[in-house]
């Protein structure tokens, strides 16, 4: 499993083809972005997967924000 800078979130590649995914869950950060911009709250999102916590939801946020504010930007030239 790849460490990654955020303790909630694990890459392994047996789980989810490799997708960051809520540490010990089959929950990836895509799912809870995605319920999040359907417009689903955090307290909604624990209703449907009750293990999650407030936290964990925030710790996908973080992450994906990090992964963007760390991609290659290329100029038009």
């Amino acid at each position: 499993m790849a460490e990654t800078r955020h303790p909630r979130i694990a890459i392994d590649p047996g789980v989810m083809v490799g997708k960051p995914c809520i540490k010990g869950t089959r929950i990836t950060v895509e799912l809870v972005l995605r319920k999040l911009a359907a417009g689903m709250t955090p307290e909604a999102i624990i209703g449907d997967h009750p293990h999650l916590t407030t936290e964990d939801i925030r710790a996908a946020v973080t992450y994906a924000a990090d992964i963007i504010a760390n991609e290659d930007i290329v100029l038009a030239s």
